[in-house]
């Protein structure tokens, strides 16, 4: 504001007071004696230079979206401060300026509503997400959920919905509480369904530690056994694996024990073996030279021979007596190879040499003969009489025929 718009606005008598004019009057803001008249001019248009400034800073307010009913309240109490006050400038522009931002609050404030119940609306959605998922894991089957994740999940949901609250719009009381208390008996019903499928593990957990118990008690028990204990401990571990589970931590200790009670037997056991596979391994090297003198038998073509000396070998594998453990597959494999093939040939001798077969033979034979001289004598007229497709068909039937022969034969 420049010295000839403050002379405008405002005029300093002699004696030192200060007029601002406004419309068609004027009125006494003030005196600031000892001082030339601009000096006492500028003194009270820095006052409106503060009033303008903030009028500028309502309006920014407003054009940033602040609360309306704040900025209502804001130009009510500076058209107050503006009419009243001690200070020389354009009072009526900052009047004129205030009646705009009053006109332009209740455009403001049906904006700010509408934005506002978006707001709480979706607000209210993501508090039923919330709610619709803990009611979700709350129907859940107690024995089927994973209680970790569940509580971990439960946690996350409440979490959120303390951030909602405490940050978010603030919801209708009514809807607020409604909500919470479904949220909150959702809580309520997991943590009660939890605290039941614990309750009973623990029982089951506890009968199970007495079962296995007892089984660690029966199997140390065997210990004097030694390897005759062995079926006894084998039936004990069936019913260790149908027990159940006691608990990590306890079943693992009692785990060792059981363990350890069938280690011994089976130690005595790799003893009794380790002394027996020294015992025969003489019956070991007399049985694979055995396996060596029979399996020519494989490639024997008469019945008689193969079958004297497979009994022969038969008998003697038995009066050597048992081999370790570890050999007796390999082995019985072997020998269980050479008799499949005496077998073999036996059933092909009988084959041939049953009678009843014989003579269904020789009869089919006696036919096919008879068939043969039959078409070896069409096939010369044929071919006397030049007929091409005589002589082929009479050579196509005997060509079969000779072959029927010659299996039949064989």
């Amino acid at each position: 504001m420049t010295a000839t718009d403050s002379a405008s606005w405002g005029r300093v008598d002699e004696d030192g007071s200060v007029y601002v004019r406004h419309g068609e009057t004027e009125r006494l803001v003030g005196q600031y004696p000892d001082a030339t008249p601009e000096e006492a001019l500028a003194y009270y248009e820095r006052k409106f230079l503060d009033l303008a400034g903030q009028v500028g800073l309502l309006e920014q307010r407003s054009r940033r979206g602040a609360p309306a009913a704040d900025i209502a309240k804001a130009v009510r109490k500076l058209d107050g401060t503006v009419r009243e006050a001690n200070a020389v400038g354009d009072l009526q522009s900052l009047l004129d300026r205030l009646a705009v931002l009053s006109g332009s609050v209740a455009e403001l404030t049906q904006k700010q509503s509408a934005e506002n119940k978006a707001e709480v609306d979706k607000a209210v959605a993501e508090r039923e997400e919330l709610v619709a998922e803990a009611e979700k894991i709350a129907a859940g089957d107690p024995a089927s959920t994973q209680w970790k994740q569940a509580t971990t999940r439960l946690d996350e949901l409440f979490a959120r919905w303390q951030t909602q609250q405490q940050e978010g719009p603030r919801v209708p009381k009514g809807v607020a509480d409604d909500l919470w208390k479904r949220f909150r008996t959702a809580r309520s019903t997991v943590e009660h369904h939890r605290r039941a499928f614990f309750a009973e593990q623990d029982a089951a957990q506890r009968d199970v530690r007495r079962r296995k118990q007892e089984l660690v008690d029966r199997a140390e028990a065997l210990a004097p056994q030694g390897v005759s204990g062995i079926p006894a401990y084998r039936t004990l571990l069936d019913e260790w694996k149908a027990a159940g589970r006691a608990g990590k931590r306890q079943d693992d200790a009692l785990w060792a024990r059981f363990k350890a009670a069938g280690d011994a037997l089976y130690a005595a056991k790799a003893e009794v073996d380790a002394r027996e596979n020294e015992e025969f391994s003489a019956n070991l090297l007399a049985k694979r030279a055995l396996l060596d003198e029979a399996e020519p038998l494989l490639r024997e073509k008469d019945v008689k021979v193969a079958r004297d000396r497979l009994a022969d070998i038969q008998r003697r594998w038995d009066a050597l007596g048992k081999v370790p453990r570890d050999d007796v597959k390999p082995l019985s494999e072997r020998l269980r190879r050479i008799e499949t093939a005496v077998k073999s040939l036996e059933d092909e001798h009988w084959r041939r040499n049953n009678p009843e077969t014989k003579a269904r033979s020789e009869g089919l034979a006696a036919q096919l003969h008879s068939a043969i001289e039959k078409l070896e004598s069409e096939l010369a007229e044929a071919k006397a009489a030049g007929d091409a497709r005589k002589i082929k068909d009479a050579e196509d039937a005997l060509a079969a025929r000779r072959i029927w022969l010659d299996a039949l034969n064989s």
